[in-house]
């Protein structure tokens, strides 16, 4: 018989991201941020590759970022909308953990498991931010998938790429309910 925990499930079928623009300050501490990073890190991670790691953007790297966006948007040939809406994530931001995927060799585990696991990191931050009081998002955008913006913000090298920015701040709006999947609608029972 299984030993249910009610609280955790409730907490996942009511969980609800905060947009990123309406977090406010404080946000968490470094000792605060660590304790959410190590729940982040309980995922799964077939082969124990650890196919991910961490980089916390505080408010002046955020301002720098800001301006990384701002110089490969207009050498894509970006809108000024389109450079707007990546720089806001920035601009309007106090502190986001950019999970970074991290492709390792392994003649057992294929790139694309490794890929899960780093999104799972990204859900795993976000949950534990929420489930702490924060108020939290996920977000990804132009700048996220621009290896230009990867190598000159972030310094990534070319085996790694974003999976996620997530932002972390003091909710100071709550966000309405949206539409949620029908269930019955996207599930099929296999039986034989």
């Amino acid at each position: 018989m299984p030993d249910p925990n009610p609280d955790a499930l409730l907490f996942l079928q009511t969980r609800r991201s905060r947009p990123a623009k309406t977090l406010g300050l404080p946000v968490p501490d470094r000792n605060d941020l660590l304790v959410l990073l190590a729940a982040a890190a309980r995922t799964p991670d077939h082969g124990k590759l650890e196919p991910w790691r961490f980089i916390v953007l505080e408010r002046g790297a955020m301002a720098r970022l800001a301006g990384v966006v701002q110089t490969r948007g207009a050498a894509l040939g970006h809108t000024a909308e389109q450079i707007e809406k990546g720089r806001n994530q920035f601009d309007q931001g106090n502190l986001a953990v950019v999970v970074i995927e991290v492709q390792k060799s392994s003649e057992k585990i294929p790139p694309l498991e490794q890929t899960y696991s780093a999104g799972a990191v990204c859900l795993s931050l976000l949950n534990a931010a929420l489930a702490a009081g924060w108020g939290a998002n996920w977000l990804s955008g132009w700048p996220a998938h621009d290896r230009g913006f990867m190598r000159d913000g972030l310094a990534l090298e070319d085996h790694e790429r974003i999976a996620g920015i997530i932002h972390i701040g003091t909710e100071t709006s709550h966000p309405p309910e949206r539409p949620r999947p029908d269930i019955e609608s996207i599930t099929s029972w296999v039986s034989q």
